[in-house]
């Protein structure tokens, strides 16, 4: 009863007359689209929960807007673009979702009309119900300018003479901010939390294969930070489950969130809680009611 009146209220709350209305339930098998700056957001924000609908045939797609090839504290330039592709396709298999990785400098990303149409026509290619993205506000500005090109591709998805070359969709899909810790011009809302216990070891399998971001600290790890990292495939996946802060991620959003999580999933089990992915919905978006919640959602018993 608690769920059906949270998403109740989540239902009127983003009831905005102006926004594109996409009528029709959701079908059956449910498209997914995530878009991250860099090849290892789009699975460290919405791993877990990519994982889950994938489990359940649902189609998901990863999509790192930029190629990553300055996101190393040692290696740049292609060899880096190269290495990264190649570790953002594996973990996406250990997920079971598919991946893609434009060729976009990384740190040179820009709110541009050529990117607007690239970003429309993937989700369009993608006939995606569901769109995930940053929020446009962030330390990088690869991350914000991800967070405006989903926004202003969230109207034109449906515009039939933009971009004509691409078909439109009939409605609108419900765009979604994945969880962020920053507080101005206003904080994160997790009007959809997901729990990850079921799926929290393929998730962390799946960001071992980021090498050189997980192990290798990105941009801005150091030699002597490295030199600490144990060697070895077991040892490292022990070490990163045991002392990792993107380990310990998902624990941080499950427990600042445990009011939602006991909202979602009844008090038995949402205090039990123990990792979680948070989701905030974009008012640009489709419209939804409580069934079609749980319909995109199939996680909530």
């Amino acid at each position: 009863m608690r769920l059906l009146l949270s998403l109740a209220l989540l239902s009127a709350a983003f009831a905005i007359p102006t926004a594109p209305v996409h009528a029709a339930d959701p079908p059956a098998k449910l498209r997914i689209i995530v878009f991250g700056a860099h090849p290892d957001d789009a699975e460290l924000k919405a791993g877990g929960t990519a994982a889950k609908w994938a489990k359940l045939g649902h189609e998901v797609k990863m999509v790192s807007v930029t190629n990553g090839d300055i996101g190393h504290w040692k290696e740049a330039g292609g060899p880096l673009a190269k290495r990264r592709l190649a570790e953002v396709q594996k973990a996406d298999k250990v997920l079971g979702v598919a991946c893609e990785v434009l060729d976009i400098h990384d740190g040179e990303l820009e709110p541009n009309l050529e990117n607007r149409k690239k970003i429309t026509r993937l989700i369009r290619d993608w006939k995606a119900d569901i769109v995930v993205a940053h929020r446009p506000w962030d330390y990088h500005p690869d991350h914000r300018y991800v967070g405006v090109l989903v926004q202003d591709a969230a109207y034109m998805v449906a515009v039939p003479h933009f971009c004509p070359d691409s078909p439109p969709l009939k409605g609108n899909p419900l765009f979604l901010y994945a969880s962020d810790n920053f507080q101005k011009p206003y904080r994160f809302k997790a009007d959809i939390v997901v729990a990850l216990d079921d799926v929290i070891e393929t998730k962390f399998d799946a960001l071992h294969e980021l090498e050189s971001q997980v192990y290798e600290g990105g941009a801005l790890g150091t030699e002597e930070a490295f030199r600490l990292v144990p060697k070895g495939d077991a040892a490292r996946k022990a070490w990163f489950r045991k002392d990792h802060y993107w380990s310990k991620r998902d624990a941080e959003v499950a427990d600042k969130y445990r009011d939602e999580l006991v909202t979602f999933y009844g008090a038995e089990r949402g205090k039990k809680v123990k990792f979680a992915e948070a989701f905030e919905v974009c008012e640009y978006g489709r419209r939804v009611n409580t069934e079609q919640i749980k319909k995109l959602f199939p996680f909530y018993e």
